[in-house]
């Protein structure tokens, strides 16, 4: 045998070395957002800003990173029977989800906020959601839902009494068990049907009362549940006095399993760690929660909650592939210069950083809304009314298009599964879908400017704060008013639009740096622009804005 001179051997295997590629992004620190820690002071939560870059130096580190991309990966399965035949309707998890799940509980991001009489507890959690999920959206719902229950079961002071305690707890104890047996529990939310979907008065669900008071037996077939391991629900269903509200746990008291059949899991676009149901009911125990006919009355404040976790997920979405974006446009090199010095990237970077700024500081100011609403401040509750169903209609809507454009500055590193950038883009839909679609939401401003002339006060007392600053914001806000006389539902997509962008412009005016706010109202306001990202003008100060986002 003739061996091959070792210069051969060297030329024959250069082919494999690997060179300009971006390193790993892991670990990085996923609260290093300045527009972020900014909204946390302000909004009266300064005081858990500690916890916020602990909870992110962890999101961001290794080993969340890797339980993300395991859940999605080993998603999870239904088992509809044990091994004797038994009927359990289980659902299985990669322990990678348990570990996601464990942190976001015992961290505040689930329910405990209304156990805390600290002023900015509700802002604290949703800047922790900011942070944290940048490990992995999926396990977002189930601590959005149990969150969310706690405001619509307090409807019923009984059972507040006996479940709030545990789903405010900050333990995370897994397993289909008697809930008040538990450390800890999880809550879900049956509205929608199949052939109604957010037209949820059409639901067939039937609730028929049984000898106890407030007790019935439910039957019928919920379309999209999520999520199924939770230990209570809440649901809707036809009671003899119209659409009520029904508090349904997996697990009756005397330890014996509610009907609840999971027909099957949901194979859906994105959120694959997340397991979405088809439940059927039959015979299944339900208790009242508020009064009978009164169901969306008593669930809206449910959705109120979750809408706005809706519009946080989308801004952490932004941020986080933003945060990816820049990272590669760092380390990666074309034509002879690192991507993030070359003009035209550099423009599109911070194209996507005004519009991620715009989402999280939008956000933070819902969530004091919210914090100061529920503490009993009637200007921010007719302010959170119209603002939150504003800003989800128009963060979720941007959230699809702006990881595109960031997926793109990967090139064909983007394209592929490994880079994590394809899981961001398929969950960006999902966000303007659930709990209430675009149309759904725009028209719900509509009603609430119909219903309650106070909303609208309240939105331009907001717009107010910046008046004088900004010419073109004037200008934006004079349009507004006048769009508001001739508000039609024709039109309803376009006047919400009008309300978002002149609202992120009154905070940024406010709050950001001049190269921010300039460059967001000359673009998103003033028409200096084009119809994709990084189509910023000539004047926009592009170091000011990239330094600021991504220290670039």
């Amino acid at each position: 045998m003739v061996s091959t001179p070792v210069h051969e051997r060297h030329e024959q295997y250069a082919t494999h070395d690997v060179t300009n590629q971006a390193p790993p992004l892991a670990p990085y620190d996923a609260a290093e957002d300045a527009a972020l820690l900014e909204g946390l002071r302000r909004e009266g939560a300064g005081w858990a800003e500690a916890d916020i870059r602990r909870l992110g130096l962890l999101a961001g580190g290794a080993q969340a990173q890797e339980w993300g991309e395991l859940a999605n990966r080993h998603e999870p399965e239904l088992r509809t029977h044990d091994r004797w035949g038994h009927r359990v309707d289980e659902v299985e998890f990669h322990p990678s989800w348990h570990h996601l799940m464990r942190v976001a509980v015992e961290e505040g991001l689930a329910a405990s906020p209304w156990a805390d009489d600290r002023p900015g507890a509700h802002v604290a959690r949703t800047a922790g959601g900011l942070v944290w999920n940048h490990s992995e959206a999926g396990h977002g719902c189930p601590t959005s839902m149990t969150y969310a229950a706690v405001p619509a079961l307090r409807r019923e002071p009984e059972l507040a009494k006996i479940y709030e305690p545990l789903l405010t707890s900050r333990e995370y104890d897994p397993g289909l068990r008697v809930p008040t047996e538990k450390r800890g529990l999880l809550a879900g939310m049956g509205m929608t049907e199949k052939q109604g979907g957010s037209d949820v008065r059409t639901n067939t669900t039937v609730a028929t009362p049984s000898s106890e008071p407030g007790v019935h037996t439910l039957r019928g077939h919920k379309w999209f549940t999520s999520a199924p391991m939770c230990d209570v629900f809440l649901v809707l269903a036809q009671a003899p006095g119209g659409l009520s509200c029904f508090l349904v746990p997996r697990v009756l008291p005397d330890g014996t399993r509610n009907t609840f059949r999971v027909q099957r899991l949901k194979d859906k676009l994105g959120n694959r760690s997340n397991a979405s149901s088809e439940p059927e009911f039959d015979g299944t125990v339900a208790w009242l929660v508020g009064p009978e006919g009164q169901g969306v009355k008593t669930i809206i404040e449910m959705v109120n909650c979750t809408r706005l976790d809706c519009v946080t997920a989308s801004a952490t979405l932004m941020r986080r592939t933003l945060v990816e974006a820049g990272h590669h446009a760092r380390h990666r090199s074309a034509f002879g210069a690192r991507l993030a010095e070359q003009p035209l990237m550099r423009n599109v970077l911070a194209d996507l950083a005004l519009e991620s700024e715009a989402a999280t500081t939008l956000t933070l100011r819902l969530a004091g809304a919210a914090d100061r609403a529920i503490r009993g401040d009637e200007g921010e509750r007719a302010f959170r009314r119209i603002a939150t169903a504003v800003g989800k209609y128009w963060v979720t809507k941007r959230g699809p298009a702006f990881t595109a454009e960031a997926l793109e500055c990967l090139g064909g590193n983007g394209y592929v599964e490994d880079s994590g950038m394809p899981r961001h883009y398929r969950e960006a839909p999902l966000l303007s879908i659930w709990e209430g679609s675009g149309n759904v939401n725009a028209l719900d401003v509509l009603r609430a400017l119909t219903r309650d002339p106070r909303t609208a006060d309240a939105l331009f007392s907001e717009l107010a704060l910046a008046q004088g600053a900004d010419a073109r914001l004037d200008a934006a806000v004079g349009r507004l008013k006048e769009g508001l006389a001739s508000a039609s539902e024709t039109g309803a997509r376009r006047l919400v639009e009008s309300m978002a962008l002149a609202l992120q412009a009154s905070l940024l005016v406010r709050y950001a740096p001049p190269a921010v706010a300039d460059a967001f109202c000359a673009t998103r306001l003033g028409g200096d622009w084009g119809h994709a990202f990084g189509t910023l003008p000539n004047s926009a100060d592009l170091d000011g804005i990239l330094g600021r986002a991504l220290g670039l």
